[in-house]
């Protein structure tokens, strides 16, 4: 981790974001800036997976603003956190229109709706969930959401092919909000642990819109072998789940909780860069990590820091 000397040098050194403090009249800018030098790369879109800062318990606004301030213009949301938002009286109105103050996109939302399991009753509760989590993620502005094998985690392996079927009904219903489920892969799971098997899924889909997210950690977890990465083509990941491990963690024992800042461990991140970043548009790298330690720590510090280490570590000097 980062000291606060340190992260400003790195943050100096790369051109880092600015934030225009509240109440600042600096060129009629918005309280907080609505583009930044820092917000993307040639090659890269910065952006910040809200599971990094979700042990400080701000609320869904607060983790925009903390976001923003950070210096980042693009961000994945979870879905638990905005519904507690909007149960708690707020509306997605209110929502689009601090996003656009903010001068943030969401580029993706995290939902764990079983739209996977063989099991029927289930399935369609998860598919009608994951409609209207569609629906709401249309309304701020947002083209994506996840889809992990949620339901499907510690049951027996199932028909890819009949996966690939499900996936092709929820992209049918992403079409129909312009909301495109993401296949995730999960490492731990029994079912779409390799990159093997979300690729399959996501071919045998049939469908225009069907792309795959996968993970650092992930890639790690479920023993994908980086050698035979470069036979993806580069259009089926559009966001990459960025963190990183040390090397004291073995594949059976590593856990979320051990991801630690893109950077700071020993995973191949650049040469993963390096095979699924597109020459056409820029690949969204977003920082996902649960760590107990950085949950201690300065919020602000903590998303910013995570800005300046995806910055270095994509650095072309």
């Amino acid at each position: 981790m980062f000291g606060r000397r340190e992260l400003l040098q790195l943050l100096s050194a790369s051109a880092g974001a600015y934030f225009i403090p509240m109440g600042s009249k600096a060129a009629g800018k918005p309280a907080f800036a609505s583009q930044s030098p820092s917000a993307s790369s040639p090659n890269f879109k910065y952006c910040l997976n809200m599971a990094t800062l979700r042990g400080h318990n701000l609320g869904f606004m607060k983790e925009l603003e903390t976001a923003s301030q950070a210096g980042f213009r693009s961000v994945e949301i979870w879905l638990d956190s905005l519904q507690k938002f909007l149960a708690g009286g707020g509306t997605l109105k209110e929502v689009r229109q601090r996003l656009d103050t903010l001068g943030l996109i969401v580029e993706d939302a995290i939902g764990f709706a079983e739209w996977i399991p063989d099991e029927e009753a289930a399935r369609k509760k998860g598919i009608e969930q994951m409609k209207r989590e569609m629906g709401m993620l249309a309304q701020i502005g947002c083209k994506r959401i996840a889809a992990p094998p949620t339901g499907a985690t510690n049951t027996g392996k199932l028909d890819l092919q009949v996966v690939a079927e499900r996936y092709r009904r929820i992209l049918e219903l992403g079409g129909l909000e312009g909301v495109a489920p993401q296949l995730e892969m999960w490492g731990f799971s029994k079912n779409l642990s390799r990159v093997s098997e979300v690729l399959y899924v996501a071919m045998e889909s049939g469908h225009a819109s069907a792309r795959v997210l996968l993970d650092i950690f992930h890639l790690y977890k479920g023993g994908s072998s980086i050698e035979t990465l470069p036979l993806m083509n580069k259009g089926a990941v559009e966001i990459l789940h960025l963190n990183d491990y040390t090397a004291k963690f073995t594949p059976a024992t590593i856990t979320d909780a051990d991801r630690v800042h893109p950077g700071d461990g020993v995973a191949p991140i650049k040469r993963i860069l390096s095979i699924l970043q597109s020459p056409d548009r820029p690949l969204i790298i977003s920082e996902e990590v649960f760590n107990q330690t950085y949950y201690h720590q300065d919020a602000l510090l903590v998303a910013q820091t995570a800005l300046a280490k995806m910055k270095a570590l994509t650095s072309r000097e």
